[in-house]
């Protein structure tokens, strides 16, 4: 990955990555997202973008993957231990629809499982699609953001606390949406 973040070809790179990790690779773009925009500060906007619309668009083939092909997925996604992190994305679309795909977009659960759940269970498309947008969106224009101004030291930070950064989140999200739920009754 890190190769191809130093090609001259690394943006097309980046967004074939960006859209099979959405749907079914395991490694997710910002390993080469992050090193992109420190090289060139100046296109982070531009790799966040083709990142964003790129992971988009492997999220609809994760849909598809799900809707149509799930019973040849199914045993993968057991078999690649992630069998009880499917159940959380079951649970979490059984209360949220598709919108849960913005808590999915920083939730440190693997992006495609959301994906393909969303395809299994038949959820509505536009929330799926709105909701996968702004939340990879907003999880790599952050990464770019953070490259181009704060260059190597938050690279290391990143590095260490990325998983603890999408649990917390996912947690604020969470008390977002109760809170919005409880002064909207």
């Amino acid at each position: 990955m890190l190769f191809w973040a130093q090609h001259r070809h690394a943006p097309y790179y980046l967004g074939a990555v960006s859209f099979i990790e959405s749907s079914f690779f395991p490694i997710p773009p910002d390993v080469m997202l992050a090193p992109m925009c420190l090289a060139r500060p100046e296109r982070a906007i531009w790799y966040a973008t083709v990142c964003t619309v790129t992971s988009v668009i492997g999220a609809l083939f994760g849909y598809i993957i799900g809707m149509f092909f799930f019973h040849w997925a199914q045993p993968l996604l057991m078999h690649f231990g992630y069998g009880l992190a499917y159940q959380k994305v079951q649970i979490w679309f059984g209360h949220w629809g598709g919108w849960v795909m913005f808590v999915a977009g920083f939730a440190p659960i693997p992006f495609k499982l959301f994906t393909i759940a969303g395809g299994a269970l038949h959820l509505s498309l536009l929330p799926f699609i709105i909701g996968s947008a702004f939340g990879r969106g907003l999880r790599f224009y952050a990464v770019a953001f953070l490259m181009r101004y704060g260059g190597k030291h938050i690279d290391r930070v990143l590095k260490r606390s990325i998983d603890l950064i999408g649990w917390i989140l996912v947690v604020l999200v969470i008390i977002g949406y109760g809170a919005y739920r409880v002064l909207s009754a």
